[in-house]
């Protein structure tokens, strides 16, 4: 018996993952005890593994490449797979807590490797949680860009602890970004928004980029057009608030 396409998790005409079989809970609690495996320090992260063509294992080459920009919660892998494209020599990383997401975006990427074979290499997910391990994965001053796009709004005063942009976690942010480098930040939620630009606007590592800059940073249209989310709301017709900013040198 033929099998019906329907039945397959790949579509056979893009031979891409098809989402409805990956789809799991909008938001995961980022406070709850999670299993899988964290390396002990950035040197211990396994680049091989998830960039095997610019990292074989049986090479002794040391590649002095490193991850430069990281995608915190990264979803369906939307973002990434732009930004792969738009910067060809820079390693990219998502940081996804639910498993079966985190699955989706490697069977997409591992996808689009085999049917562009000189494309997405430079491009990976890792299972983790962000807000605990950010240290483990990034050295001092190793990242150019970060990506907060969409995160989980918790509403409830309670809860707020839990979000992903806090003056805490900046702290950590600001460790691993080298000066110049800059965290993108959107939400179609207006309270959030007004969060996480105070939170950056109060931080003293942390200064908002001009409009001009952000005119023609090639980066902020994707912000928007390239996630699932981003593009959801487009549709609806919703509003999206932005607090993009430049990680500085503290004054002395």
């Amino acid at each position: 018996m033929i099998e019906k396409e329907t039945t397959s998790t790949f579509n056979k005409s893009t031979g891409l993952p098809r989402k409805r079989f990956y789809r799991a809970r909008a938001h995961s609690n980022p406070l709850s005890d999670s299993h899988f495996p964290v390396p002990l320090s950035p040197s211990q992260f396994d680049y091989s593994l998830h960039y095997p063509q610019l990292f074989p294992a049986s090479s002794d080459d040391d590649n002095p490449k490193r991850i430069q920009f990281a995608d915190i919660g990264c979803g369906f892998g939307g973002l990434l797979v732009a930004l792969s494209t738009l910067f060809p020599d820079k390693l990219m990383i998502g940081m996804e807590i639910r498993d079966k997401v985190t699955e989706y975006v490697k069977e997409r990427i591992s996808a689009l490797r085999t049917t562009n074979p000189s494309q997405y290499q430079n491009i990976s997910v890792v299972r983790t949680n962000s807000m605990k391990y950010i240290p483990n994965y990034f050295e001092k001053g190793q990242l150019m860009k970060m990506f907060f796009l969409f995160p989980d709004p918790h509403f409830k005063e309670k809860n707020h602890r839990r979000r992903v942009i806090s003056p805490h976690l900046l702290d950590e942010y600001a460790y691993t970004l080298a000066v110049g480098g800059i965290i993108y930040t959107i939400t179609d939620v207006e309270e959030l928004g007004e969060w996480m630009k105070g939170c950056l606007e109060n931080h003293p590592m942390f200064e908002a980029l001009t409009e001009e800059e952000l005119e023609n940073d090639p980066v902020v249209k994707l912000l928007t057009s390239a996630t699932e989310e981003g593009q959801k709301v487009a549709r609806n017709g919703g509003q999206t608030f932005q607090a993009i900013y430049r990680r500085i040198a503290p004054s002395l």
